[in-house]
């Protein structure tokens, strides 16, 4: 099995591709589940909540 080293690396927007590469992923997994169930066109909005390393960087990912 080869790996190609953009399976290994993967580039995000932001100061730190580390914090917004993973979050990205999982609202898209969020919202992609959201739309398989019907449940898509009944959301307006969503709150969400850091923690960790992510959670305290503040104005440089826009989570303050």
């Amino acid at each position: 099995m080869s790996i190609s080293v953009f399976d290994l690396f993967k580039i995000g927007i932001g100061p730190s591709s580390s914090h917004t590469v993973g979050p990205m992923k999982a609202a898209r997994l969020f919202a992609l589940r959201l739309e398989r169930d019907g449940l898509l066109p009944q959301v307006a909005a969503v709150r969400t909540e850091l923690f960790g390393s992510l959670g305290a960087t503040g104005k440089g990912h826009g989570t303050d």
